[in-house]
């Protein structure tokens, strides 16, 4: 899931690096650039020529120690811990991914209009296919997908890449989202794209993949809208590139996916020409990250509440969050939560369970100068408690 071009997966990154001064409240400044800082499915054999016939397969039974105002620290500047399908016993992805996540979808959207009556033709093969009847789904479709009917041959790709009913094949899977992306079907497009990006089942083509990438991103896919939009953060840095990306992080994040969610949130805050309204929305869209279980969104959350930015102040709140994103195994919020624990802010003073979180954000490399002081400044009995704490903590 996550053999993606390195170029794509640093994209986020950068977007973050940006505006990553945002999560501490000190003096507005402007830098050069003009930032304002501070303030599937798959079913077709290898042979095209052969795409009638398909092998089916067995079915799938903070250094400052200043806990008032906490930053992120120079270790947030990585790109955000995404989540994914499991690697394969090659340590090669299972599945495509988007140029970070393109499923993870976000907290719960107001209701939807009620559905207009549907007096057409019902699509067999998507119903057979939603029952879990994959080999009616696939005997529906491909007579279609042969005929051309491109929302045929993105479920017969989506079944192959899968292997639900029939043998894996990713290089028929490629094939038919292939004719189903020059067909014009968006999530074929969004699909090919990331194909074409990887190069892999397909020849290497970054003009076409980006092409493929803009079309489905303007036909509604709300996961090729978030990866268009970091494809402009990345061809144009700076504010021309965020500008041009916000509209694209919009629409994604209306449609839930959480890395847009976070993005537009960074966006809304970084940006000094932002309309008023939209960066008064900067810490909702961060809060629906959080709870769609993002935990660098978790993170930062947690940060802006504790420091009061862009919204008041809540301290308890920003434990809570924090919390979170530490039992997640998010080592700045381990780090941080250390701070409040030692301060009292949000919760009791507890240095036991302080310099728990010392030792295990200082076990993954964080250093921090103010808290090994303090940590040496426990007595024996303290520091062993707290070790053998860091040595039972699994990540939820």
């Amino acid at each position: 899931m996550r053999s993606i071009s390195s170029h794509h997966r640093l994209i986020l990154a950068a977007l973050a690096g940006a505006c990553l001064a945002l999560a501490s409240p000190v003096l507005g400044q402007e830098s050069e650039d003009g930032l304002e800082i501070g303030d599937a499915p798959a079913i077709l054999p290898a042979d095209p020529d052969e795409a009638g016939e398909i092998e089916r397969g067995a079915r799938p039974s903070s250094s400052t120690g200043d806990a008032n105002t906490l930053d992120r620290g120079d270790r947030d500047s990585l790109p955000p811990v995404t989540k994914g399908g499991k690697p394969t016993a090659d340590d090669k992805p299972d599945e495509l991914q988007g140029i970070n996540i393109y499923l993870r979808m976000g907290a719960p959207l107001p209701e939807l209009p009620p559905e207009k009556p549907y007096d057409g033709k019902p699509d067999e093969a998507y119903g057979a296919f939603q029952r879990g009847l994959f080999l009616t789904a696939v005997d529906k479709a491909l007579p279609r997908a042969q005929l051309g009917d491109p929302a045929a041959q993105t479920l017969l790709a989506e079944i192959m890449s899968r292997g639900l009913g029939v043998k894996r094949d990713l290089k028929g899977a490629a094939f038919w989202y292939g004719q189903a992306a020059q067909g014009g079907d968006p999530s074929a497009m969004f699909k090919y794209a990331l194909l074409l990006m990887e190069g892999r089942e397909v020849p290497q083509d970054r003009a076409k993949a980006d092409d493929y990438m803009r079309r489905a991103a303007d036909a509604g896919n709300a996961s090729a809208q978030f990866n268009w939009a970091q494809i402009l953060v990345s061809g144009t840095p700076g504010v021309r590139g965020l500008t041009a990306a916000m509209p694209y992080y919009e629409k994604a994040a209306e449609q839930g996916i959480a890395d847009a969610q976070y993005a537009l949130a960074q966006v809304y805050s970084a940006l000094k020409d932002v309309p008023p309204e939209k960066k008064a929305r900067a810490r909702e869209w961060m809060m629906r990250a959080a709870r769609a279980g993002f935990d660098t969104a978790q993170l930062d959350m947690g940060l802006w509440l504790v420091n009061g930015y862009n919204g008041p102040r809540d301290y308890e709140a920003g434990y809570r969050w924090l919390s979170i994103a530490a039992a997640r195994g998010n080592v700045v919020a381990q780090n941080r939560i250390a701070h409040l624990y030692i301060n009292a802010l949000g919760t009791g003073p507890n240095p036991v369970e302080a310099a728990k979180w010392y030792v295990l954000s200082r076990r993954a490399g964080l250093k921090d100068p103010a808290l090994e002081d303090f940590y040496l400044g426990l007595n024996e009995e303290q520091q062993k408690q707290a070790i053998d704490l860091a040595n039972r903590f699994r990540r939820i």
